[in-house]
Order: structure tokens, then sequence, then C-alpha cells
């Protein structure tokens, strides 16, 4: 038996494993698995070179748990260690047996996980005691026992072992009691070691039988050594690819959209399978995320430095050795690789989107409403994913007719163009709200987009900056159906001419203005006098483009809240065209109602402002209940009379009849 020290600069090489190497303690079982795997793996290259003679035999990976004695054992069949290994790879830390193994056969080695020579302490962050009894797969080798209880000294000595292979125990820390449950070790093997490349046994496989589980002799296999990722599209079917995003995430009930085989050698190596999922709910994006691999070894599920920000919303699986990553194998590195595989990641995802709407497009645009999230925050985010997604990214209209961009501008091009060339988007993201107005619209000839989504006032304001820095096409300005009369939206000659006096208008904005209803604290009307059409109401409502957009904007972006706290603000429209309107205001001329204001104010011993005979114009007529009346007509048909006020409104309705 020999003693010595193990190969570090410090002493404190220990308390730093156990509490600051590794990010979580559960990791150290991942790390062992790997090794074992690397260690089979290793065999095979060796024995596919004539190195290592005979059969293989039993190449599984096996762990158990001994409760009593505290102890979780990771054995394998791999290559094996004699003394001197032990001595150069265990008690020498941070040298790589892979690393160097990976440089000998770089031409012929299968997937090796190992990177960094650490894997085999993250050991003792759950344990106390670690020995280690291996035998090499060479010739006339003598089995090693190497001990070690957390410290620098380590004992090794010869020993008897009848198998090829390596056997790791771990003495558990009094600490991590979980690490001797079934379902607890089961539960991380499922979690890291899903896709490993060599088969992990765990126990026996289990059955119900008579009301209580049995367990039977064939073991319990934990993986799949060959997952959907690692083979070729052209050996799979669309439902291998359905099967394995259910495997992927076993309580997703629905079936994918689409997916798309990620598969390059050069100038880096990826493989891995992304699926468009349907989202119903926030939820659903934050419990299935992208799963990230080095060589089917899962590592993490946050992934939002190898994958654009947008694309972080698919599901699926990315499988890299080219991904550097830190010794917990935790968090990524910024590198120009990582920015390479992006690049790449982007690409791959547009064209194959651009491919399917090419080839199907019925089929993509029943599917675009469950993709159109994906594609807005993509072209919101990414420039270059923007150049492409322009070709597909649709827009629907309240006819449920999908375009292109490009498409529906040559759809609305001839009617739509106002009287300075400009090319007028309408839209409403409420169309039962806005039907009165949208009905105006139409009875023009006029077409209107339904855009309801969450990022859709974001679109809206890339497409028009996009269309002012273009050199050809001309400016598109998208406007809210009710942000105005339909004549000032698409303005094709000068405002017409009502023939009516200012001060006749202004009677009339007073009067309407002296009975509004006291509005809410974030709430505003300017009352307003416009021709508009005969045949439009007498009275509605309109909202400022610039002004409403950029409260909604400030609703889902930073720096934008002073937007967020001014009040909303309507325009109350008098239109001046329609026969109601005109009546009132040719009820009396001014100089009538001064008359009259003069002769009521000596009776009552008052001197009359010209502010009081303005606002007496309509009052002394009878007309308060007409005004409001025509008011609520305004705000029934913006969706603003509730409650207590739409209640008056019926009783009113019902008493003027």
């Amino acid at each position: 038996m020999s003693k010595g020290n193990i190969g570090v600069t410090s002493d404190n090489i220990f308390p730093v494993i156990k509490k600051f190497l590794y990010s979580d303690h559960e990791i150290f079982l991942r790390e062992l698995i790997s090794n074992g795997v690397d260690a089979t793996q290793k065999l095979k290259t060796l024995s596919s070179v004539g190195e290592a003679k005979g059969d293989l035999g039993d190449l599984r990976v096996r762990v158990s748990i001994d409760k009593n004695k505290k102890t979780l054992t990771v054995s394998d069949h791999g290559v094996g260690m004699t003394a001197e290994e032990v001595d150069k790879y265990i008690n020498q830390i941070a040298f790589s047996g892979a690393e160097e193994f990976v440089q000998q056969y770089k031409d012929k080695a299968e997937a090796i996980i190992g990177h960094f020579g650490l894997g085999f302490y993250s050991a003792f962050m759950v344990a106390d005691k670690v020995e280690i009894f291996s035998l090499s797969y060479k010739e006339d080798a003598k089995a090693v026992h190497w001990s070690c209880d957390g410290n620098p000294e380590y004992t090794m000595e010869d020993t008897i072992k009848a198998e090829r292979g390596t056997d790791i125990v771990l003495h558990l820390n009094n600490e991590f009691p979980q690490y001797l449950e079934e379902a607890t070790i089961e539960g991380l093997l499922k979690k890291y070691c899903k896709f490993l490349p060599v088969e992990i046994a765990f126990g026996k496989k289990k059955e119900w039988k008579d009301g209580k589980q049995v367990e039977l002799d064939e073991e319990n296999i934990i993986n799949d050594i060959n997952p959907a990722w690692t083979k070729k599209p052209t050996e799979l079917k669309d439902e291998d690819y359905d099967k394995f995003y259910h495997e992927l995430y076993p309580m997703q009930m629905d079936e994918p959209l689409f997916h798309i085989h990620l598969n390059v050698d050069y100038p880096f190596h990826l493989t891995g399978i992304l699926y468009f999922p349907k989202i119903k709910s926030n939820l659903d994006v934050k419990r299935n995320k992208i799963q990230l691999y080095c060589n089917q070894v899962y590592v993490t599920d946050e992934v939002e430095n190898i994958v654009p920000e947008y694309l972080t919303l698919l599901h699926g699986v990315i499988d890299s050795p080219d991904i550097p990553l830190n010794v917990s194998r935790s968090y990524l590195q910024s590198d120009n690789n990582v920015k390479k595989i992006s690049g790449y990641i982007t690409k791959k995802v547009a064209d194959k989107l651009a491919e399917i709407y090419k080839n199907n497009k019925e089929d993509f645009i029943k599917k675009w409403e469950d993709i159109k999230m994906f594609i807005e925050f993509g072209m919101l985010t990414d420039e270059k994913f923007y150049d492409k997604a322009v070709t597909f990214a649709l827009y629907k209209n309240i006819a449920d007719e999908y375009y292109t961009l490009s498409e529906y501008k040559d759809k609305i091009k001839e009617t739509q163009t106002d009287k300075d060339g400009n090319l007028v988007i309408l839209y409403t993201n409420d169309a039962d709200a806005h039907y009165t107005y949208i009905e105006r619209a139409k009875q023009k000839g006029y077409d209107v987009l339904l855009m309801d989504g969450e990022l859709d006032i974001h679109i809206m304001s890339q497409a028009e900056q996009k269309a002012m820095s273009e050199s050809e096409g001309g400016q598109i300005r998208f406007v809210r159906i009710d942000s105005d009369t339909i004549e000032n939206l698409i303005r094709k000659e000068e405002t017409a001419n009502d023939n009516f006096s200012d001060e006749q208008k202004e009677g009339l904005r007073k009067a309407f203005e002296s009975i509004l209803p006291t509005p809410e604290a974030k709430l505003r009307y300017t009352v307003t006098c416009e021709a508009a059409a005969a045949d439009a109401l007498p009275v509605f409502l309109t909202q400022n483009e610039f002004m409403r957009r950029m409260k909604e904007m400030a609703a889902h972006q930073q720096g934008m809240s002073f937007y967020g706290e001014m009040p909303d603000q309507y325009n109350l429209v008098l239109n001046t065209s329609h026969p109601l309107i005109q009546e009132m205001i040719n009820k009396e001329t001014s100089e009538q109602v001064e008359e009259k204001v003069e002769k009521k104010a000596e009776k009552e011993g008052e001197t009359p402002t010209k502010e009081t005979i303005i606002k007496t114009i309509y009052k002394l007529e009878g007309e308060d209940e007409r005004i409001k009346q025509l008011i609520d007509i305004a705000l029934l048909a913006s969706g603003q009379l509730k409650g207590e006020a739409l209640a008056k409104f019926v009783n009113r309705s019902v008493e003027l009849l």
C-alpha cells in the first residue's frame, strides 16, 4: 500500500470543490457517469483499432445504492486504470485523461465527454470518503484500490477485482440523505443521462401486480442511446419527430407545429432538433425549454447565449461539443464559436419557415396564429432574421385573409393611397368594438387589418420605419380605424368647408362640453367640430394614433413610463355635415340668443358674459337631453358607455321614443 498527497497547489482545494466549483450539488452524478461513459467509449475505440483484445462483453454503466452502508456506487466496464494511471489522472487534479486520449485518437475516437479533469472530484461535494476499485483492460494488469476522505492525503494499494472497469464508491455525507433514495437518483439520471450513448442501468424494472409494485428480473435502463437528433433526417419520419418531442416533454399533450433538424460539421459541430410548439400561456414557455447537450450529456436548459433570444420560445435539443463551458458545464462563455452557432441556427430556422411558406402556403397560414409570436419577436430583435422573415410574415384582415406586407400593399395601393402619396393601412385591435368605424371604411371601399397580437404595435412601428429608410416603395402609415374620421385618415382632398361660422361652432362645442360626463382620473375628452360624411354618425369618438400607440408601447417597454402615466385623450367629434348637428346649429342666430339671455339676466339681476351666452344657446331651447343622448351614442359606439351611464341611456332612449 502506498500513501501520498494529491498534486494540488493548495490544501484548500477540497473546500473549494465542495462549495464553489459546481453550482449544483446534484451534478456529481452526471460527472461520474460521464466518466464511466468516457471509459466505455475509449474501450470501443481501442477495440476498433486492435489495441484492446477479445470480446468487449457487457458495457453498461450501473448505478446502485446501499442504504445500510450509506454508499452510492457508479460502475463501468470500460478501459479501467492501472496504478500509474490512477496516479496520473486522479492524484494530479485537472490533468484530463479524456483530453489526452482525444488528441491521440482524434481521427477515430468516439464521443469523449470529459474536458477538464475535475469531474471525478465533484463526488466530494456530497461524500465524506470516496473509493476507486479499478482493473485495466491491459494484459496482466493488477487491480488497484484508491481511497481518500476529502483531504489531500490518499491511500492506494493492489486489490482483487474480477471484471475489467472501474467502480466509484461514495460514502455519502449525512447532509445528503436524499441521494440514498431511489426516486431521487432515478430523477437525476433521467434529467442528466437520458440520452447518453452507453446504456445506464439503475435497479430492476417494476410493474404493478395485485395492487403493488413488483420487481422484475430485467434491468431498468434509464436512457435512449440513439436519440432522434443523432440520426440523419432521411432516417426519420414525421411520427418519429413527434415521438421524440413527447420523449423530451412527457407532460406536453399537443403535437408540435413544425420541426427543424440541425446537422452541421463545419465550421463547428452541431446537431439537434428544434420544434415550434403551440404556446397557450407564459407557463408553457417557462416550463418547456430548449435543452443543451454536449455529446449527449445534458448540460443546461439556459441557452440564452447559444440561441437568439426570440428562439428561446422554441422547444427541442441542441448538441455541440464546440460550445465552451466552464467546469460546472452550467454556464456558457461568449466567444466566436457561440456567435457562429447562433447565426447558423437563425439562418436555419428562417430558411425552414420560408421553405414551408413557399411549398405549402395553405398549411403555413393555418398555423400562423400559433407561430406568429416567434416570427414577430424575431423580426423585432434580429435584423438578419427580419430580412428573411419579411417574405413570409403574415398580416390578417377582418375577412380572415392573410397577406405578406408586400402582398397587402399591392392589394390596397389603388384605394388607400392619400393625396400626398402615402399608403395608409387601416387596422383594428377589436373588430366588435370598432364595428361602426369599420363599416364606414368598408363603405369607402377600404380594407382593414386585424392587429390584436401582443407585439403587433411594435411590428407596425418597425414596418413604418423600414419604409421610411427604403429608397423605393413609398412611405406607409398604420392608423387605427377609430383614430380620426375616415375622411381624415385617408385624405383624398382638402377638408370640406361646412359653411358655419366659428361662433356657431363654438356655441355648439361649448354646449356639448358643458354636458360631458365627468371623466375618470386618466380620461380626457376634447370636443371638436369637423365636416365628416353626412351619413356618418352625428357625434363620434376618435383617439390620436401617436399618443395611443405610445401608451400601448409603454405597457411593454421600459423607458417609456412617461407615456404610460398620461391620461387617455379622446376627441368627441361633432359632425357638422350631419343633418342633426346642422339643425342644432341653425336653431337660432347668436344675436337672437344673446337677446334672450340679456332679458333673462335682467330679470335675475345678473350681468351676462359671453361664456354664459354661448352655453345658454341650447339650454334655452331644451336641448340638454338631446345632447346627452348624442354623447352617449358616441360613447356606446366606442365601447365606453358602461354601468350606470348605460342604464340611464337606455331609460332616456325609451322616454325619447
